[in-house]
């Protein structure tokens, strides 16, 4: 059974992850456009959503999600 510390975990770490690739995305320029679009911005925005979601289960401890 998955708990809610292991699930805060593991919706941080994809946060997280999301956040560091639009950025490496980004940063690479895969795309003609120079600059962070609109899309990118929104699915950072989710994605640093999710991070804190993630963030606020850690100290509900070892209770089941």
């Amino acid at each position: 059974m998955i708990t809610k510390r292991q699930l805060g975990i593991a919706l941080f770490c994809g946060g997280i992850f999301v956040l560091v690739a639009v950025w490496l995305n980004d940063l690479i320029g895969t795309s003609d456009y120079a600059g962070v679009g609109a899309l990118q911005r929104n699915v950072m925005l989710a994605a640093a959503g999710v991070a804190v979601v993630g963030l606020t289960l850690l100290p509900m401890g070892d209770r089941p999600a």
